[in-house]
């Protein structure tokens, strides 16, 4: 795996800072989650892996460069429902 910049770095710790709510949408891994899995954030590590508590209990790494996840907004879902 190549390096990540350090302005890259910087860019994933601001999207996807601490207490943010992410969807799982893909992870290469035998133990991952299944797609659609939502998580909250923790961390972003110096290699750029997402480090996530998914809310199934589960606690891999979205790793940087092989797997994918997205920022969701709950709050607003919320509000659109009420």
């Amino acid at each position: 795996m190549k390096p990540i910049s350090k302005e890259r770095l910087a860019h994933l710790r601001k999207q996807y800072a601490a207490g943010a709510r992410v969807q799982l949408l893909w992870m290469d891994d035998a133990q991952a989650p299944p797609a659609g899995t939502k998580g909250t954030v923790w961390g972003v590590d110096d290699t750029g892996s997402i480090m996530v508590q998914w809310d199934n209990g589960s606690s891999l790494n979205v790793v940087y460069g092989v797997d994918s996840c997205r920022v969701i907004d709950e709050k607003s879902r919320e509000e659109e429902s009420q």
